[in-house]
């Protein structure tokens, strides 16, 4: 009978892990170490990954037996140090953040993957510079192409193989936004549900919102 497959087995198994990539950016991906994470929402796992694209660390919160799971549900969240550690009122960043904690809490499985794409992946530097453009009248989308780049420079490609290196293979998205659904098919994913996840608009980010409603395709009723 094969031996049961735990977060620490994943570890040793990626320890001498080398492989040329996957799919057409050949993305590869290891896990590289796990650790008990309490948290004001719950108990989880926290799981930290090595990747051969973009040098960052990325990290999986887990709660509960994910590996080999179906039907998991998954949130892939963006870093954003000014709303989710600095309490940024500008976005709705780290109000999703813990509303995703706090569901995957009670369920019997699931992950939230932290991925270091700061600013919708043009990092934190030029974020502030498109915050500067904002406060001069543009929106988000406005502000980043100013910049020259494109209203979402994000790449969910690694987001994806961190799953499969989880051995998750269908998954329900915690998400407004449809467009991370092609970026995880691409990668063997099967998305079986979308699960929404929306705050409320306020005074300080109800233009932000709108502008993801509205030229982003987001989901959203509040705005």
């Amino acid at each position: 009978m094969p031996e049961t497959q735990t977060l620490e087995s994943l570890v040793e198994r990626d320890r001498d892990h080398e492989c040329e990539g996957f799919g057409a950016a050949k993305v590869c991906v290891k896990v590289v170490a796990v650790a008990e994470l309490p948290t004001r929402f719950g108990t989880f796992r926290i799981v930290a990954f090595w990747n051969n694209r973009d040098a960052k660390e990325h990290v999986a919160v887990v709660h509960g037996d994910v590996i080999g799971g179906h039907d998991v549900p998954t949130r892939l969240h963006s870093e954003c140090l000014t709303g989710d550690a600095l309490g940024s009122l500008r976005c709705d960043c780290r109000d999703q953040l813990a509303a995703a904690l706090a569901r995957i809490a009670k369920e019997p499985r699931g992950i939230v993957l932290y991925l270091r794409q700061e600013g919708r992946g043009i990092g934190l530097v030029h974020k502030l510079l498109a915050y500067q453009l904002q406060d001069q009248g543009k929106d988000t989308v406005e502000a980043n192409e100013a910049l020259g780049f494109k209203a979402d420079q994000r790449d969910y490609g690694i987001g994806a193989q961190i799953l499969v290196e989880l051995g998750v293979k269908k998954i329900r998205l915690l998400t407004n936004n449809p467009r991370k659904f092609v970026g995880l098919e691409g990668y063997g994913l099967e998305i079986v549900g979308r699960l929404p996840i929306e705050i409320p608009a306020t005074d300080a980010n109800r233009r932000y919102l709108k502008t993801k409603k509205e030229k982003l395709g987001h989901i959203l009723r509040s705005v």
